[in-house]
């Protein structure tokens, strides 16, 4: 076909686009329908919820955090025993004018991931200074401890690895888990004799990881590190702890569940936040061997493709890790208020889990009755929340409630009475 042919049979072809009318879309009831069945199946799915009455509605806070807060809908100060901050440091003077000189001095946000233009001073400098707080070679920062959880795993086990893992460890480790090729296997919680099974069935492995929450956050209960590590050392493996519930308070001088059980030689990594008892703002971080970090800098998806902590976050966590390495004093007066709380609800006949812990979880089993608890004790001005179904298996409902070092004696018996008043209407204790 000559070029002339093919220019005159373009033209032609642009007319007919242009003279004949688009086909008709289709009608909306066809286009829509596929949108409109997902969201039938979605309310379907809330519905069921609402029915299970696990539903998670969340209360708006008007006030800072601390042992006192507001809260929307509520008349005058409340008592809030539902925070993870147990050192009191998420409002302490101190940590709020680091931030404040952090966001003066460094700005808001870095705009930027690590590795190209969001490494500052100030992260290097809390990172070497976390490395100091738990006795290990080195530290990396994430935006979260899950994220941190979320990175380690795959980087260090390969498919000729095993893990280990207790299974009521936090959902962030699963999900860590399940993102590395080595193979996995679950023992039941802290059951020392199935954790050496499983170690002997994974003799094979090139290397092999225990993997373990310090602190189980849903029953305040301390993981048998003497007994992990023991197997570890007998069958030569690793020894992995998160440890967001204890950093700061646990221990002679807060380091953790490792420093409180005299293993802190012997457990090889920890992961931790900086959203709990470290100013409670966000932020996770790893510590370890130096090589290790390294490979996480070169290698963690979300350590690399994550904006750099906030300047003002860093300089809170900063300056709370700098309370903590300067004194014990906050953290030694956390025993003393937890056991009173437990010694008073369970002489008041109601049956708390886990020991010595500040988490103090109130079991109901029943989801409902914990939910209708948790609406009482905040009318009685009280704030704390009812934990159900997926957050605990099923029966296992529950109000955890939380100690803090800025909690007066006074704020404690307040919180058991509520709890009494409560506890006698839905006919929990007599």
């Amino acid at each position: 076909m000559s070029l002339q042919s093919a220019a005159r049979g373009s033209v032609r072809r642009f007319k007919y686009m242009l003279t004949t009318p688009a086909p008709p879309p289709p009608p909306p009831h066809r286009r829509y329908t596929a949108v409109a069945e997902a969201a039938a199946a979605l309310e379907r799915e809330l519905d069921a919820i609402r029915a299970a009455g696990t539903w998670k509605g969340e209360r708006i806070i008007t006030s800072k955090q601390g042992p006192q807060i507001h809260v929307d809908g509520s008349r005058g100060a409340i008592l809030n025993f539902c925070a993870n901050n147990y050192l009191g440091l998420s409002s302490h003077p101190e940590v709020v004018q680091a931030g404040i000189d952090a966001l003066k001095a460094y700005g808001a946000g870095l705009s930027s991931v690590r590795f190209i233009c969001g490494t500052q001073d100030l992260h290097k400098n809390l990172e070497q200074k976390l490395a100091e707080f738990h006795q290990r070679e080195d530290c990396i920062l994430y935006a979260s401890c899950f994220d941190a959880n979320a990175g380690l795993f795959e980087v260090l086990m390969g498919p000729d690895d095993a893990i280990l893992s207790d299974e009521l460890n936090h959902a962030s480790i699963i999900d860590g888990i399940r993102l590395s090729r080595a193979k996995r296997l679950r023992y039941q919680h802290m059951d020392l004799s199935d954790l050496e099974n499983k170690l002997k069935e994974s003799q094979s492995s090139r290397m092999r990881l225990v993997v373990t929450d310090g602190v189980f956050s849903m029953d305040g209960d301390v993981a048998p590190l003497q007994g992990i590590c023991d197997l570890a050392e007998r069958y030569r493996a690793m020894v992995f702890i998160d440890e967001c519930h204890a950093t700061g308070f646990l221990g002679p001088q807060g380091r953790g569940t490792d420093e409180l059980l005299g293993v802190m030689n012997r457990v090889h990594i920890v992961n931790s936040t900086l959203g709990k008892a470290l100013g409670g703002a966000a932020g996770g971080y790893t510590v370890g061997p130096k090589p290790l970090i390294d490979l996480l800098r070169q290698r963690s998806r979300p350590y690399l493709f994550s904006n750099s902590l906030p300047p003002p976050v860093v300089g809170c966590a900063t300056r709370a890790v700098e309370l903590l390495l300067a004194s014990n004093e906050i953290s030694r007066s956390m025993t003393a208020k937890t056991m009173r709380f437990r010694d008073k609800m369970t002489a008041a006949g109601f049956t708390i889990a886990g020991s010595a812990h500040p988490i103090c979880p109130v079991m109901l089993g029943d989801a409902r009755l914990a939910s209708l608890i948790s609406d009482d004790m905040l009318k009685l001005g009280v704030y704390v929340i009812g934990f159900s179904y997926p957050v605990v298996p099923k029966g296992k409902a529950r109000i955890r409630v939380q100690i803090s070092a800025a909690h007066t004696d006074e704020d404690i018996d307040r919180c058991v009475d509520a709890f009494i008043q409560a506890g006698r209407k839905h006919g929990v204790v007599s």
